[in-house]
């Protein structure tokens, strides 16, 4: 089954806005980490760098992330044929693998391709 546009677009929106709130990190998880020893163990500073440093990875993936929906999403208000279609072969992504990954480029024989150069 493939979908709609209208489905897809509304799946990337969604995303978008779940990857907006993570880039902007509003929980201020990884604000600097305070350093003061009278206040905070040394194994408690450890433990609250690495929360600090995964939590930048994740707002660096959610970053990266958005602007690929970004591009569906340009791609969709274009009216472009690209919409929903694999960048390698052309042929339109499974509905399975956009429903899971509306922001998907390749479908999986060409992702598998390229993973096996």
């Amino acid at each position: 089954m493939i979908p709609s546009p209208q489905q897809l677009n509304t799946l990337l929106e969604q995303l978008q806005s779940q990857l907006q709130a993570i880039a902007a990190d509003e929980s201020g998880s990884t604000d600097a980490v305070e350093l003061d020893q009278s206040m905070v163990g040394r194994l408690s500073r450890m433990d609250a760098i690495q929360h600090q440093e995964m939590a930048k990875a994740q707002r660096r993936r959610a970053e990266t992330r958005l602007l690929r929906v970004k591009r569906c999403l340009q791609l969709y208000t274009t009216n472009d044929e690209a919409f929903g279609a694999c960048a390698d072969c052309l042929e339109p992504i499974p509905w399975s693998r956009l429903s899971a990954l509306p922001d998907a480029e390749l479908c999986v024989p060409c992702l598998n391709e390229r993973n096996e150069t």
